[in-house]
């Protein structure tokens, strides 16, 4: 399968991953390499200049950066401008490099939120606002998925349509704007419960307590359950919609499985750079899972195919990705066909594990339960303490809310997540004034 023109493919990748001024990063790497992936990925979803170098030999790469050769452990190497060289950083050593990564300020919060997706982000901005202090806490970098999608062209306000990435960077701004402090790279692995507050535990130790809490941690794409899927994960084979890898499968074959809008939105983006887009979907066809207007943006392309009724059964290649195979379902005919570029759009499994340890509520998929949810017969929860009912949006633990698709039946939308995350806080302000 041909590789990509290195030249052609920068200078388009520069173009859109990167905005106006100089590179903050620039990365030294092979295609194929999970740890390269991964820093594209948060740079361009942070919206971070940078420039990508692909390695095509291992000549390249002693001379270039000086390694041994293309599969060195050392790669890839990322440089910075003031000199400073790092080899296979993590995404948190690129935090802290970029300045971003903070410890909390305060003690004790009026408001602590989890997760900086869309719900998260509204949170944030709507308390800030009304003069709550607040501390946002992201595992990775704000946006949570809807900031990986290309383009939503169907929230309110944006007739043109708006990337996932600007969008949370719109809102960062704003949350920011208000006093909202932001802890980036930073997971809640564990909740400890006090008299009239709560502390989240992270991974490393820090504790942040607050009087109200507020989880929009989301969920993440289901797996395919395949063999080999963790080897080759970041070597061909992608979570999301890959809003920063286009311009490298230029003239490429793309699969997409999914059906949905993230998988639709990413179908769109890929077909100008590559040479096919095929969408592979377990239904009939796309009218129950897509949005109308990307329906007939897929019909109308020439190189977008939707291969119904089939799933992918398996995937091949030692250290990366190169081919996969796909079962019809209806007749469970197997064919194998090359392509070095797979993206999952799939379902959802919800960011909920810490929830166990402070027995918090969930329905048999792990989505939080909330509000009338709760309600069992119309009796109120039986470790509930409280001789009120839960508030909307309120889980089975007084003063911690849930907001966004991590929810039990939320809208998975952008606007109803957003809508959430502003309805949560008003509810942390009844809580707060009783207490």
């Amino acid at each position: 399968m041909r590789e990509p023109d290195s030249t052609e493919a920068l200078a388009d990748f520069r173009t859109l991953s990167s905005p106006a001024g100089p590179a903050l990063v620039k990365i030294y790497g092979r295609l194929g390499n999970a740890a390269a992936w991964a820093i594209r990925d948060f740079l361009h979803r942070s919206d971070v200049p940078f420039e990508w170098v692909p390695l095509q030999s291992d000549d390249s790469a002693r001379s270039t950066v000086q390694v041994g050769h293309l599969h060195d452990a050392r790669l890839p190497v990322c440089l910075f401008p003031d000199g400073t060289r790092m080899e296979c950083p993590t995404i948190r050593q690129i935090t802290e490099k970029l300045g971003w990564f903070r410890n909390p300020s305060r003690s004790e919060y009026d408001l602590a939120i989890y997760g900086a997706g869309p719900a998260g982000l509204s949170a944030a901005v709507y308390a800030a606002a009304d003069g709550l202090s607040t501390v946002l806490v992201e595992r990775l970098t704000v946006g949570g998925q809807a900031g990986s999608s290309s383009k939503i062209e169907n929230y309110l306000g944006f007739p043109q349509g708006i990337s996932g990435m600007e969008l949370a960077e719109r809102a960062r701004e704003q949350a920011c704007k208000f006093g909202v402090e932001i802890l980036l790279a930073r997971e809640g692995v564990r909740a400890e419960l006090e008299p009239g507050r709560g502390v989240g535990v992270l991974e490393d130790g820090t504790r942040i307590v607050a009087r109200a809490t507020i989880c929009a941690t989301g969920v993440a794409y289901r797996r395919l359950g395949l063999p080999n899927e963790e080897q080759l994960m970041g070597s061909g084979l992608y979570y999301g919609a890959g809003a920063s890898e286009a311009p490298l499968a230029r003239g490429q074959p793309v699969f997409i499985v999914g059906g949905g809008n993230s998988a639709g939105q990413a179908a769109m983006h890929f077909a100008p750079h590559a040479s096919h887009v095929s969408m592979v979907i377990r239904d009939t066809s796309l009218r129950s899972t897509l949005s109308r207007y990307l329906i007939d943006r897929i019909a109308a392309s020439a190189n977008i195919e939707v291969l119904a009724r089939t799933e992918v059964s398996a995937l091949h290649g030692d250290g990366a990705l190169r081919e996969i195979s796909l079962r019809d379902r209806a007749t469970g005919a197997e064919r194998r066909v090359a392509t070095q570029w797979l993206f999952v759009c799939i379902g959802g499994e919800p960011h909920t594990h810490w929830a166990e340890s402070i027995g918090m509520d969930r329905d048999e998929a792990g989505y939080i339960l909330t509000g009338p949810e709760l309600l069992q017969g119309g009796r109120r929860p039986p470790r509930w303490p409280l001789d009120r009912e839960p508030h909307f949006l309120e889980t089975s633990i007084p003063g911690v809310f849930a907001a966004g698709d991590v929810r039990h039946n939320a809208v998975r939308r952008c606007a109803s997540a957003v809508g959430e995350g502003a309805m949560a806080v008003a509810f942390v302000h009844r809580n707060l004034d009783v207490g």
